[in-house]
């Protein structure tokens, strides 16, 4: 077993300083490769990318009896999360820069003109490439994030360029392993390379600004049907949102249409193609054989809904036997197809929301696949095993054995737009909880927003605030009882009596005890309501009226216009107050 300990990591630094760039990671990676595979140091010592490296691979290691090439990356450190960088680099640039068809370089890429030879002098035996990330840490929690379930997605649709490389399928497979037990993830993500046959038909081609290439063609429904059915709802992973409700009206109509056209046989199934907008593909390779294009690791960017709908439409009808004798039909429903390749991502992503106009789009529906909202559903679920839904209807796709898979107990999700209004109302924002929609167009606004302290923050407290919103209209209706004509204006006030709730949370001496008993689900207990009810009776509706009841706001409150209730200056002036009668402090959720 591979033993490291932090005075070996010393000595290493000490032995290597003349090394340029030389960090802890790379003493790392020497003192692993010499003790896992028992290769002498100065052999080790060629295998390692001495300094930051920034193609995303710290060293490697190929055993021609196993018939195995090892990729690894090295953090020396418990935080799984210090990978991401190594990862993201990996996929933009360094796949292309190991096996690509172009030379790796020359110096400084003195380690990737010593890789790619070795993988050149035993092109032949090698079988599996396995990509290693080695830390100190837990590898079965880094295994369930979400952060790098996207990155490996992407990783793998790199896998073809193994394949070239070698000119015969290799299996890619991924762990995380921990140096300091010797634990291994508890799932080795063995991955082959995904290739689909796809009929088109009077294809036309386009060249894009980058070298982008576009052919547009029709497709058949049910070749698109068969990816879906094998890659589930990975197969939309590249989509801004997952499939809508079966009773939108788009979904309602196509679902009619099949019927007409399958089922009853009412009009010929050739017009499908003239009454339908059209789906959107992307595809990491595009070959053509035998008159059919052959996809590899394809992702539908548009066209969710309808392939969702035929999936539903075929499993309703299961058995029937009208099914069965229109079986015909079924196969002349084309539709219009674009299939994108040799993209980046950020052109992919740009794609992805302008074909998906037809149905609109909200401003936060494009920020659903952002890094910070990946790690904030990762947060949210290892910290109090709440499912993040970042992206729009995701939570209702789920089966559950994918909530189980994800360790989920919950029956419902934290809400992206509602997280958003939590932060803001933690923070006193009213100006901005009135204009969420600016808020997720200006860039300035949502990264102040999502900003990376949100990752701080206790999420036990997060739920407390976040779950302030189920009850509002309750505590309002209640403040009113006490008054009817005197608290008239509270229905004009719901986010600043959510954002004094928060802070009589944040400012509670028990808080630490109910954000144990509250703050890890999205239940709404009683005590938890009555605890809520208390600071808005006895300490938020003074504060408010203690500001109303005062010029200049209360002849605008006699007029009926109550738009400063919406404003952080009236925000502040209800927290000088609660300073002075309460002892609270602002505080934030970072």
């Amino acid at each position: 077993m591979v033993s490291i300990t932090q005075e070996q990591i010393d000595a290493v630094l000490q032995t290597f300083q003349e090394t340029p760039g030389v960090v802890p990671d790379n003493a790392f990676a020497l003192l692993y490769l010499e003790q896992e595979f028992k290769v002498p140091r100065d052999k080790v010592a060629q295998q390692i990318a001495w300094g930051r490296n920034d193609f995303g691979i710290d060293a490697f290691h190929i055993d021609p009896q196993l018939k195995n090439l090892y990729l690894f990356q090295f953090k020396w450190s418990k935080a799984p999360i210090l990978f991401r960088v190594s990862y993201q680099r990996l996929i933009e640039g360094g796949m292309d820069r190991i096996f690509g068809a172009e030379p790796p370089g020359i110096q400084p890429e003195q380690f990737l003109l010593q890789l790619k030879s070795q993988m050149l002098n035993y092109q032949g035996a090698i079988e599996r490439v396995f990509v290693h990330m080695v830390f100190n840490g837990d590898p079965l929690e880094a295994e369930k994030s979400m952060v790098y379930e996207k990155l490996r997605e992407d990783l793998e649709g790199k896998k073809y360029l193994i394949d070239q490389f070698f000119n015969k399928s290799i299996p890619m497979v991924f762990q995380f392993i921990s140096a300091e037990s010797g634990k291994v993830g508890a799932i080795a993500h063995q991955r082959v390379t995904h290739r689909y046959p796809l009929q088109v038909a009077e294809t036309l081609k386009r060249s894009g600004p980058k070298g982008e290439v576009l052919h547009l063609g029709f497709a058949k429904l049910t070749d698109l049907h068969a990816m879906f059915k094998e890659m589930s709802y990975r197969f939309f992973e590249r989509n801004i949102r997952a499939s809508l409700s079966e009773d939108a009206a788009t979904n309602r109509s196509l679902y009619e249409a099949l019927e007409k056209l399958v089922l009853k046989a009412e009009a010929d199934p050739a017009v499908f193609a003239f009454d339908h907008n059209g789906v959107t593909l992307f595809a990491e390779k595009i070959e053509v054989e035998k008159g059919k294009f052959i996809l590899t690791e394809p992702r539908l960017l548009n066209g969710a809904q309808t392939i969702t709908t035929f999936d539903r439409f075929l499993k309703n009808f299961q058995g029937d036997p009208r099914l069965a004798e229109h079986s015909g039909a079924l196969d002349e429903l084309w539709v219009m197809c674009k299939i994108i390749s040799d993209a980046s991502n950020e052109f992919v992503l740009e794609v992805a929301i302008n074909n998906n106009r037809q149905n609109p789009v909200k401003p936060w529906n494009l920020h659903a696949n952002d890094m910070i909202q990946l790690e904030l559903q990762d947060k949210l679920r290892e910290d109090v095993g709440l499912y993040y839904e970042r992206q729009e209807k995701a939570f209702s796709n789920l089966r559950l054995e994918d909530l189980e898979e994800m360790d989920i107990k919950e029956g419902k999700a934290v809400e992206l737009l509602k997280l958003a209004q939590t932060y803001l109302a933690s923070d006193g924002e009213l100006d901005n909880m009135s204009r969420l929609q600016e808020v997720f167009e200006e860039e300035a606004d949502y990264n102040y927003v999502f900003s990376p302290e949100r990752l701080q923050a206790d999420s036990k407290k997060v739920i407390l605030c976040y779950k302030v919103h189920y009850r509002l209209t309750r505590l309002i209706r209640e403040i009113m009882e006490k008054g009817e004509k005197k608290y008239s204006y509270m229905r004009k006030a719901r986010n600043l009596l959510w954002a004094l709730l928060c802070q009589g949370i944040l400012n509670d001496e028990k808080v630490e005890e109910y954000a144990g008993k509250f703050g890890r689900n999205l239940a709404i207990e009683n005590d938890y309501v009555e605890w809520l009810a208390k600071i808005a009776s006895t300490k938020a509706r003074f504060l408010i009226s203690a500001i109303v009841d005062k010029e200049p706001y209360s002849s605008k409150a006699a007029d009926e216009r109550y738009t400063f209730l919406r404003t952080k200056v009236v925000y502040d002036l209800c927290m000088d107050q609660a300073k002075k009668k309460f002892g609270w402090v602002p505080k934030r959720l970072t």
